[in-house]
């Protein structure tokens, strides 16, 4: 028998109209999945329900595979795709397996010989990585920063010399309700010419992107208070 496919579905980085920022392969695609592998069911009902308001949410099956999630629990996933069904990985935002939990499920597809089909969206990673300015041909993406104050400070300055040493390009992220004290910690920490580039609300109507020095920075204020937010630095 042959097995099925696991499309990974990208979706919106937030409140918009999902035709605005993603093909209408995404929607064809959605149209004719059942099973689905999301982080939320709630969130992903209602994405699904604005991309296909036509589909049947009662022929709905959804996993959800998110931090509560057991790793025993993840071969029962891809049954659908063994069975010779097509299987979707939804993310909650963005691409699936960037920032996602969905790599354990694509790493544990190819383990079992199942196709793996990515489809086009929106990244906030690369998205930011685009508008900033800084180096493309050789950057990292390094999630969280320590919530310990010593240890935030060491981890900055370290990508920071990062960044200068290798020209490499550094990005991370913060809780949403932090980004702010996120904002003054760098500001603080690294130096007056290093570069900062702020970009929140990718994609959507109150989009923000900055790139400025930290000493730009320190004289301009803005408020990322629970706003989605990339910050990238770069230091020549």
């Amino acid at each position: 028998m042959d097995k099925g496919t696991l499309y990974l579905i990208p979706s919106t980085l937030g409140d918009s109209n999902p035709l605005h920022v993603l093909p209408i392969q995404v929607k064809h695609i959605i149209d004719r999945l059942d099973t689905f592998i999301v982080e939320n069911s709630k969130s992903a009902r209602k994405f699904i329900k604005s991309i296909a308001p036509e589909k049947q949410q009662s022929s709905l099956t959804l996993f959800e595979l998110n931090k509560h999630t057991e790793p025993t629990d993840l071969p029962n996933f891809i049954q659908t795709c063994l069975k010779g069904q097509d299987l979707g990985l939804l993310s909650d935002a963005g691409c699936p397996g960037i920032a996602d939990p969905g790599a354990d499920i694509v790493s544990l597809a190819h383990k079992h010989n199942i196709q793996v089909v990515p489809l086009v969206g929106p990244s906030s990673i690369l998205l930011a990585m685009m508008a900033s300015g800084f180096n493309g041909q050789s950057f990292a993406f390094n999630g969280y920063l320590p919530i310990d104050k010593n240890e935030r400070k060491t981890e900055i300055k370290r990508l920071e010399r990062i960044s200068f040493e290798q020209n490499q390009t550094q990005s991370f992220i913060e809780t949403p309700y932090r980004n702010n004290k996120l904002l003054e910690d760098l500001c603080a920490v690294l130096g007056d010419h290093t570069e900062i580039c702020v970009a929140c609300d990718i994609t959507l109507p109150k989009e923000f992107i900055k790139t400025k020095t930290v000493k730009d920075w320190k004289k301009n204020s803005v408020n990322l208070h629970k706003r989605p937010t990339l910050f990238i630095i770069h230091k020549s």
